[in-house]
Parts: C-alpha cells; sequence; structure tokens
C-alpha cells in the first residue's frame, strides 16, 4: 500500500482513505441508492435531498461559499472542565486534530480523530429501504481520568425548494416552523399548507437541551465555526418562528477513562397522507404515528448495525457481476469497485447534485440518462428497464425529445424544452444495449405515451422508429443532419448567434436552423441505425429492415463525401455553410468527437480512414493529460459558434481534455486493433493511476471528472466537475466491452480482446443473464486473434452461446494468437 500526500486506496475494503482534511477540493462520496440522497464531503459538508434536489431538498449548503464546504452534517464536542470544543469532522472549527481520517466506502463516509486523547468515530449512511440517514457516533476515552463531555448536533433546515429557498427571503424569514416532541426535531415548513411531508432529527440519548433557531444558536454575526451556545456549553431550547430553522441537540455526560459511549442520530424525510397530515385531526401538530416506528426502529443500535451489514452485501452483490483481475492494478481497481459505483451514482442522479451541480437548474437529461445506463445496466436491469420507459414516455410525438425531464413528475422539462437534435437517437442505442443485457424481447411492446400524454400509447419499437424517423425529416444542404440548437456538444450553438449578455445558449435561437450540420449526428444515426437494422432482424421483421439499411447506406456515404476533410472528420458545418472542424477553419480545426463516432459506426474502416483519423487524435489532441476535445483552442468569442467559444482557452469544451469523449477514442482504437494504444488513452484519464498527482489534478483520485484543463490552459492537469458526467459509463464500456472485450450481443456473450501486447492475459467473472462466466484470458502471440474454448471445447468464432437451461456456470479459455 502507497500513501501518497492525501490518502491511499483501501481495495480490501472497497474504500478510499482520507488522510489530511485539507484536500485540494472537497472530495465528497453519495449516501443513498434509492429515494433518499445525500452528498457528502471528507469534513462531512454537504447536504440531503429526497428524490430531486431542487424541489426536496432536506437540508442547506451553500455553493460557492467562503470558506468552502458549508453547511454540513456537523457535531461539536465540549470538554466541559476548560470549555474548549473542537469538530471531530475538523470542518467547520478547523482544530488541528492529532489524528484524523475519512473513509469513502460504496454508500457510506466514516470519519475518524483523535484530539487530546478523545477518540472518535462518525459513520454516515442510508439504510436501503428507508428515507432517512444515520450517523452512528463512537466515541472513547482514552484519557486517564473521566472526562465531562457536551455533544451538540447541528444541521440547517432547507425550505424544500432550493432555489426558492436561497432566493426569497422575504417570504422566507417568515415561514419556518419545527416541533419539538420526546427529544425529536421535526421540520415542518409550509405542512400547515400543500404540503404533507416534513423532516425530523432524532437522537438516541436523553436530552439536555436543543435548539431550532439558527440565530440563537450561532448567536449574532458568528459563523459555524463559533456557534454562541457551543461556546456557553448549554443550549437555549428555541422553538424556530421564521427565519432559518435548524435542527440541534445537546447531550451532556462523563465518560469514565477507557469507556466506550455509542449515539445514533437520524435525519430523515416522512410524508402523510393528506387527509391524516394532523394528530389530533384540527391541529397544526404533525401526525408522528407512522414515523415514530422509523424512529424507533433505527434507534436501536442492532437494527443499524444490521442495516449497514445489508448495505454491505447490497454493494457486494452488485460488483459481482463482474470482477477482473488484469496485470494492472489501476485497471483493477476503477473496474471492481470504483468506476461500477460512480456508474450508479451517475445512473441515479444524472449531472443534478455534485459539488459543482448544485440541484436546481438541472432535471434529468434524456441523452445524459441514455448514456449512463450503458454502465450501470448489468448490475440492475431491472431499475434501468424502468429508466428506459419513463425516459420514452416523454419523447415528443415528433420524434424529438424533451432535453430534460424532471424526477419527481417524470414530466418533460418545458423551461429546457428540445431541439437538441442528437437527442432521441440515443434512445435506440440504450434500448439496444438493454436487450443485449437481457434478452427481455417484450420490452419492445411496451406500451408508452408520447409527451407523457393518455391515449397516445405506442409500443416502444414505435418510439424507436419515431426517433429515427426525426432524424431522417431534418436533413441540411449536403443530407446531413441539421444540429438543431446543439448535438452532444451543448455548447456547440451553430443556430444561436447571442450578443445579449445572460442570454443561456441552449435556448437561444436566432436562426431558423434549416443549415448548420451535424457530422457528429450523422455518424450516430449510422451507430443506432444499424443497432435497429439487428433489432428488426432478431424479431424477424426482415422486411421492415430494409428501410433502415438504406438509410445508413446512403448516410454513410454522405459522411464519407461531405465529412471527410482529407486527415480527419469534419465537425460540423455551421449557419453559412461553412466547415467546423476543418484544416480550412483558423481555429478549432479539429475535434475529438466524429473521430471517435465515426470510426465507433464504422464509417470509413474499409477506406482506411479510420487510421488517418486516429493518427490527427494522436498527433494534434493527445497530451499527457487525456486527449483534448478540440485544436486549435478559439482564442477570442465567436458569434456563429456559440458557448465553445465563451470559455478560456483550455477550458470545459474549448480545448480541455473533455473525458466523456476520450472513451469513444479508446474504443476506435481497439477497433482497427492497437489495445496498446487504448489502454495508454485509458491510463492518462483514470483516475486511480493520477493519484500521485492530486496536487495538480485536485479531484477526487476515486472517480472520473467530466474535464481536465488542455494544454493552452494555466492550470493544465487540473480536473473538473467530477462525479456526475458520461465519462463513467462510457469508460467502463471501453475498458470492460472493447478491451477486454467482453461484451453482451443479442444472441450471447462476445469475447474478443484487444489487450496491450505486454499483457500476458486476464482473468474475469461475469454474470450474463443468471449465468456466470468464468473466463481466463493468455496471450500466447502478438496479434489479437482469439481462439476460444467452452468447457473444453473450441467454438467457432467469438461469441458464446447462450447455455442449456438449468446451466449456471460456463467457463471460458481464450487464447489470443
Amino acid at each position: 500500500m502507497i500513501i501518497l500526500r492525501y490518502g491511499h486506496f483501501d481495495d480490501e475494503q472497497k474504500e478510499y482513505v482520507i488522510t489530511r482534511p485539507d484536500t485540494p477540493l472537497p472530495w465528497i462520496n453519495y449516501l443513498g441508492c434509492e429515494s433518499y440522497f445525500g452528498i457528502i464531503s471528507n469534513t462531512a459538508g454537504g447536504f440531503s435531498f429526497y428524490k430531486d434536489a431542487g424541489l426536496r431538498r432536506i437540508t442547506r449548503y451553500r455553493y460557492n461559499n467562503v470558506p468552502t464546504d458549508f453547511s454540513g452534517r456537523y457535531l461539536y464536542i465540549r470538554d466541559n472542565l476548560t470549555s474548549e470544543f473542537w469538530s471531530p469532522t475538523w470542518q467547520p472549527t478547523r482544530h488541528n486534530l492529532d489524528q484524523y481520517n475519512c473513509r469513502h466506502g460504496l454508500g457510506y463516509t466514516i470519519i475518524s480523530s483523535h484530539y487530546k486523547n478523545i477518540e472518535v468515530k462518525i459513520r454516515y449512511f442510508v439504510p436501503l429501504g428507508d428515507n432517512l440517514e444515520i450517523w452512528q457516533l463512537t466515541l472513547k476515552n482514552r484519557r486517564k481520568n473521566a472526562i465531562d463531555l457536551s455533544i451538540f448536533s447541528c444541521i440547517e433546515f432547507c425550505l424544500w425548494n432550493a432555489q426558492d429557498d436561497a432566493t426569497n427571503f422575504q417570504r422566507n424569514y417568515n415561514l419556518g416552523e419545527t416541533e419539538v416532541e420526546n427529544g425529536v426535531i421535526y421540520h415542518k415548513t409550509e405542512y400547515r399548507e400543500r404540503r404533507n411531508h416534513f423532516a425530523f432529527f432524532a437522537c438516541s440519548e436523553s436530552l439536555e437541551g436543543f435548539d431550532t433557531q439558527r440565530s440563537t444558536f450561532l448567536g449574532l454575526y458568528r459563523g459555524w465555526e463559533n456557534p454562541l451556545v457551543v461556546e456557553q456549553g448549554q443550549s437555549s431550547n428555541s422553538v424556530t418562528h421564521g427565519w432559518a430553522p435548524i435542527g440541534s441537540h445537546h447531550l451532556k455526560f462523563i465518560l469514565d477513562p477507557g469507556e466506550t459511549r455509542q449515539i445514533t442520530f437520524l435525519l430523515g424525510y416522512h410524508e402523510n397522507q393528506s387527509n391524516q397530515k394532523f394528530d389530533p385531526s384540527g391541529s397544526q401538530k404533525i401526525n408522528k404515528k407512522t414515523v415514530k416506528k422509523i424512529i424507533t426502529k433505527f434507534l436501536n443500535p442492532e437494527n443499524v448495525d444490521n442495516a449497514f451489514k445489508a448495505l454491505k452485501n447490497y454493494w457486494d452483490s452488485l460488483l459481482s457481476k463482474l470482477q477482473v483481475n488484469t496485470p494492472d492494478i489501476h485497471t483493477n481497481r476503477m473496474i471492481n469497485i470504483w468506476n461500477q459505483y460512480q456508474c450508479l451514482i451517475t445512473f441515479n442522479l444524472a449531472r443534478s447534485v455534485s459539488f459543482f451541480e448544485s440541484g436546481i437548474s438541472r432535471g434529468i437529461g434524456f441523452r445524459d440518462s441514455n448514456q449512463d445506463l450503458l454502465g450501470f445496466l448489468h448490475m440492475g436491469p431491472t431499475q434501468t428497464k424502468r429508466r428506459i420507459l419513463d425516459l420514452a414516455s416523454t419523447q415528443l410525438k415528433t420524434g424529438g425529445a424533451y432535453h430534460q425531464y424532471q424526477p419527481l413528475t417524470k414530466r418533460g422539462n418545458d423551461a429546457i424544452g428540445s431541439g437538441f437534435n442528437d437527442d432521441s437517437l440515443w434512445l435506440v442505442l440504450s434500448v439496444a444495449a438493454y436487450l443485449k443485457e437481457t434478452g427481455d424481447w417484450g420490452i419492445l411492446n411496451e406500451q408508452l405515451p408520447y409527451e407523457n400524454e393518455p391515449g397516445t400509447e405506442k409500443p416502444l419499437i414505435h418510439h424507436l422508429k419515431s426517433s429515427l424517423q426525426y432524424i431522417h425529416e431534418r436533413l441540411g444542404p449536403h443530407g446531413l443532419p441539421l444540429i438543431g440548437r446543439a448535438d452532444w456538444n451543448d455548447c456547440l450553438n451553430l443556430n444561436c448567434f447571442s450578443d445579449v449578455p445572460g442570454q443561456s445558449f441552449q435556448t437561444t435561437q436566432n436562426k431558423e436552423g434549416k443549415v448548420a450540420e451535424s457530422v457528429f449526428i450523422a455518424a450516430l444515426f449510422v451507430k443506432v441505425t444499424k443497432e435497429f437494422v439487428k433489432i428488426l432482424q432478431q424479431i424477424e421483421l426482415i422486411d421492415q429492415s430494409k428501410k433502415y439499411v438504406e438509410w445508413v447506406e446512403k448516410m454513410n456515404s454522405t459522411i464519407l463525401k461531405y465529412g471527410w476533410d482529407g486527415e480527419w472528420f469534419i465537425r460540423a458545418y455551421d449557419d453559412f455553410g461553412n466547415k467546423v472542424g476543418s484544416h480550412e477553419c483558423e481555429e478549432g480545426q479539429i475535434y475529438i468527437e466524429p473521430q471517435g463516432f465515426c470510426i465507433f459506426a464504422e464509417v470509413g474502416i474499409n477506406e482506411g480512414l479510420a487510421e488517418k483519423a486516429l493518427y490527427s487524435v494522436k498527433n494534434k489532441l493527445a497530451t499527457p493529460h487525456g486527449i483534448m476535445l478540440l485544436q486549435p483552442a478559439y482564442s477570442k468569442y465567436y458569434l456563429h459558434l456559440g458557448e465553445i467559444s465563451s470559455y478560456p482557452p483550455g477550458y470545459k469544451e474549448n480545448g480541455s481534455v473533455f473525458c466523456h469523449t476520450n472513451p469513444w477514442i479508446m474504443i476506435a482504437e481497439t477497433m482497427v486493433g492497437n489495445g496498446d494504444t487504448a489502454h495508454d488513452y485509458y491510463t492518462l484519464i483514470n483516475p486511480s493511476a493520477r493519484e500521485a498527482i492530486s496536487e495538480v489534478h485536485r479531484c477526487e483520485p476515486y472517480v472520473y471528472a467530466q474535464m481536465i484543463a488542455g494544454k493552452d490552459a494555466p492550470t493544465f492537469g487540473e480536473a473538473k466537475n467530477s462525479w456526475l458526467t458520461g465519462t463513467a459509463a462510457w469508460n467502463f464500456i471501453a475498458i470492460t466491452n472493447y478491451i477486454l472485450g467482453i461484451r453482451p450481443v443479442y444472441n450471447g456473450l462476445c469475447i474478443s480482446p484487444i489487450i496491450p501486447k505486454n499483457w500476458s492475459g486476464f482473468k474475469a467473472t461475469r454474470i450474463f443473464r443468471n449465468v456466470k462466466y468464468q473466463i481466463s484470458v493468455e496471450r500466447v502471440g502478438t496479434g489479437n486473434k482469439s481462439i476460444i474454448y467452452v468447457n473444453d471445447k473450441q467454438i467457432e468464432g467469438n461469441i458464446i452461446p447462450l447455455p442449456p437451461l438449468g446451466i449456471k456456470e460456463v467457463f471460458v479459455n481464450v487464447k489470443i494468437t
């Protein structure tokens, strides 16, 4: 085990251990994997919410705050003899702790510290099946004498709607309401009117006191680092009447030498039936009959321990669907633990809530979610199916798609609208992946509405046809798809032409949109239409497939004619009909997206164009920190290009290493047989491999970031926008499906490794359609041809057919010659 400056991996425990609190940025984790969620930093910063971080936010968090990473799940420990108090999580008091570590695990975080011989450990997690989080506090007195201690808990309640909570002060300062009953603090702002939900904050110990009014707890002109109540050592028993509601318990006890004491805090969300809100009826008191049972259950330490074991078992079960042992520790660590974990988080939360995403402005992205599920599908096919059906139900009658939908209502987001012309195509890709993984062909017959409108129901296969028809009907002057507001690259806004500060690049459109075309959408169209043809052939609709074969052939030819620039693929044509991403351009001559996706769609492979495009990528875009999105970066704002040129060179879409796109090049390299290059690119952005340069990288070394600053940036190599990024799913697909070559197909499991030449081989366990495949790969030559033995019998080709019913384990041996 190598301990670097800020921490180290503990692969056996599936944890990242942070050994100093002052990480370059807050290094966060997620609590919850069903309906109740939270983010938690290595110093206990963060917040919690139920389903929707914008509309059901339970606690407050201050983005872009100074000091950074406020507020959080805070505990204060006070020595009542000396009046000294400190935070065992370092924040918010920031004492120089004698010892500190934070263990971020799968769905839980454990923060431990020692200060003046008082040992503290806090375990935070959300139990499966319940809408609450548990803080399990353990204290041990390492002193030779007894100590008189006070413990103060504190959270700050959000008034549910996060946007309104942060802006509408003239109303909100008059709204806040709480109840305190038997030591449980209930937050009930707006419960008197249209809400039937409330939050609760409970403690397993008898209280010395409590507070629910922030100004009373902190004192005027004080911050979280020195609350007046903690300084004085006595709660005020304040009850909220407007202003800012909080929850704080005060516990007081003697801890003898060597004694250990465990205390449980519960923070949760609960709903009552609208006709059973109050008890007694006609009063304004919360009906607590059902929530009390939940509180009682989890204040029992045995139930808490059992819940934590269940959470660990849940994750062990999920991760067991794919485990590998390769010669590279970083590959193993990411595939076996952290990449799969990140894929579940992105599946649940899309781009809504992280240290970089406030949870206010975004719903669940249609394009985002259809990509995210590609990395989660093997772990959760049932949840994936539900998500696909939800997404398809928001599809527009035109065949297009709302760019986002809201997780609470599951309806399209009118504020953002539609017009991102690639969006609906991703539905075809996700359904194809689902069919390959599960063999559940019945999903194609699911009756689903358009725009969630009753009476418009059509089978899912009709929705897929509509997705393709939408693009087929929207072709530009060259026969390439019209780009609309944007394609995958939300910042390439060729119809925007915004010269007004503050206008949204995504929703502003000053051109009709009948000229600007996207080569990227053309490649995506070829890729997904080929998949749809295979789907039709599998269900024996051969005649129907012929039309789509013709569409593929025509679009493929169009790309070769109008999308090739001589050494690489063009990115687009702008509103003037001029090329974007061409050697003819002064800046932005080459973009990464069409190079990866055209080859992924097999455009230009037979013509020898793929190798040329990849050579250009290597020479013009590859850096020691990954592959940049474009070069040369735009040095000024170009009205006709939109947001992409609004960023300074080297950041975000303007020439950063936009990690989401890097796996497309990895996949492309495997398709032309370059396993060494594919894995080299994989390693460049692998967060585990970048752990040693955490001072440069800055973001968490256990999850992928959206972007790494490019060579034109002053902070070349610095990552931003970690956790919630399509990078997670696509890197998982690139390394497992294409480099290791283990990928589901419609009629079995394909094994076709394209691994580095210096690898002797690898082993993998893959559970596919309820059968465990024990795969052993051995390199015996320097090429890429695989000879496959199934249960010691050689098979033709590289697709392992499904075994007879009742067979639960299959042994596969692969020789790479």
